[in-house]
């Protein structure tokens, strides 16, 4: 395969159930868009047989890949490592129950290839009528509370920044994702955090979206470590963690996931 113009990466963990209707989703919406792509799994030390899956379509489909982590490493570290490990010109993340359909990836896609920004980021709440199936109040609430204390915390204003549907210029990925600490689910703060601080442009930009009642995220347990994962953020700012370096070759990248 040469080299695509578009890198979709999936954290996978335990995905087993939503997996292979996902991944038929986005092989048909990329034949059925004449992209040229490369669709990444990064198996997150999955129990199920999420790993067996994606080697089916890989044997069918060479622009499916399977990037194994050394164990449950956490979704942050899960979306870094195919972040750094994807060869495209434009770079998406989404979840693998595709909660934003992958047809909603060409707004993001258009907001960076217009030279309108650097990362796009899908929303939830921008165009509420674009939810199509709605989260629960008690869901609703505490993510409301989670933005309160991003923008206390941070300093980031943004409608939505959990949403799991992202994109990114390859050179903004390679300046954001190296420097990335936070390897669970606080990620996406600390991806904005950076972003802003390298003096990158985010676009907002409203999607289709609905709620999965398998939504592996517990909102109590989950939220505290979240709201714990903010203040390391703001932490490692102070102590000067998130200096800004030189762009290093992708295969430096991904062998330095750890440090």
């Amino acid at each position: 395969m040469s080299t695509p113009h578009y890198s979709i990466v999936v954290p996978a963990y335990n995905e087993g159930a939503r997996l292979r209707l996902s991944l038929e989703k986005m092989l048909e919406h990329v034949a059925r868009s004449n992209w040229s792509a490369e669709i990444i799994v990064v198996n997150d030390g999955s129990r199920d047989d999420t790993a067996e899956i994606v080697r089916e379509f890989t044997q069918r489909n060479p622009g499916v890949r399977l990037i194994e982590n050394p164990g449950n490493c956490g979704k942050g570290y899960t979306v870094r490592n195919g972040m750094l490990q994807a060869a495209g010109q434009v770079l998406l993340f989404t979840d693998a129950d595709l909660s934003s359909p992958i047809e909603e990836a060409s707004k993001l896609f258009r907001a960076i290839e217009s030279g309108a920004a650097d990362i796009a980021i899908g929303s939830r709440y921008l165009d509420r009528d674009l939810q199509t199936r709605k989260q629960p109040f008690y869901r609703r609430f505490l993510g409301r509370a989670f933005n309160t204390a991003l923008r206390v915390i941070l300093g980031l204003s943004y409608i939505d920044t959990q949403c799991g549907f992202k994109a990114f210029s390859r050179a903004a990925a390679l300046e954001v994702f190296p420097q990335m600490k936070i390897e669970r689910w606080g990620f996406d703060a600390e991806i904005l955090f950076l972003a802003r601080r390298y003096g990158l442009r985010v676009a907002e930009v409203a999607v289709e979206w609905a709620h999965d009642h398998r939504s592996k995220i517990n909102p109590i347990r989950d939220g505290i470590r979240m709201l714990t994962e903010l203040l390391r953020i703001r932490l490692n700012s102070i102590l000067g963690k998130y200096q800004k370096t030189a762009s290093k070759p992708r295969s430096y990248e991904a062998a330095k996931l750890r440090t």
